[in-house]
């Protein structure tokens, strides 16, 4: 049985160049950075989960909630093929009980806040916001995209992005968790504005405060799907 299954909906992507060497200390045990045309990314990631089942159980007032994480890209050599996957820097969820889980049975970065969202569609468009409250401040993601949903194209930045199927977790110097995450080939819409609005430094630690200054590469909107998160296991 799947940990959690849940549909993962209109996700929103801002994705920076950034100096590797920021990341290597968030490195997994048996992992290495992972790279696009030898260029390394950190992404803010904002989306919808639906219909959320752990362990095969809905949690009253656990269903549907809003997640904004910030997140990177790295690959691990099992036998002979590489897996690729993601690091998690934070992961901000508006419900208590999925910090506690996650941080305690996988030793993730969760940490809980309030948040909200609005999903707009207007005659030729849809406006996507998250927002999360950290102590007085509300801070915003929001994107502006066409209502066409398009593939994302082969050997693309953005199929860079979303193909990674593993999750990884830094438990020490010599331990990892990994745990697959599973889902479809996601569908895009063309984003034609956005809006980021957070201070970096002080929601995800004083190395991310460069973002502040950055415009990010690009900024994706994806539709998402069903997906799950598989169990753990370590390396």
């Amino acid at each position: 049985m799947s940990f959690l299954k849940a549909e993962w909906k209109r996700l929103a992507l801002a994705n920076y160049e950034i100096d590797p060497a920021i990341l290597k200390p968030y490195l997994p045990y048996k992992t290495e950075l992972d790279s696009w045309n030898n260029l390394h990314y950190v992404s803010l990631v904002g989306f919808m989960f639906k219909n959320t089942k752990i362990l095969g159980l809905k949690i009253p007032f656990h269903i549907n909630f809003e997640e904004v994480n910030l997140r990177f890209y790295v690959r691990h050599k099992h036998e002979n093929e590489w897996r690729r996957g993601v690091v998690f820097i934070k992961e901000i969820v508006p419900k208590i009980a999925i910090t506690l889980v996650a941080n305690t049975l996988y030793k993730e970065h969760y940490q809980t806040m309030k948040m909200k969202h609005l999903w707009e569609e207007k005659k030729d468009k849809l406006i996507t916001t998250y927002q999360w409250k950290f102590q007085t401040q509300w801070n915003t993601f929001s994107v502006e995209s066409d209502k066409k949903k398009l593939p994302i194209e082969k050997n693309s930045d953005a199929e860079f992005i979303t193909e990674h199927y593993y999750g990884y977790t830094k438990i020490k110097e010599d331990k990892t968790f990994e745990y697959e995450v599973k889902h479809p080939t996601w569908e895009q819409y063309k984003v034609s504005d956005y809006k980021i609005d957070l201070d970096f430094g002080q929601i995800y630690g004083f190395n991310f405060k460069v973002l502040n200054e950055m415009e990010p590469s690009s900024v994706m909107l994806a539709e998402g799907s069903e997906a799950s998160v598989e169990n753990k296991r370590t390396l």
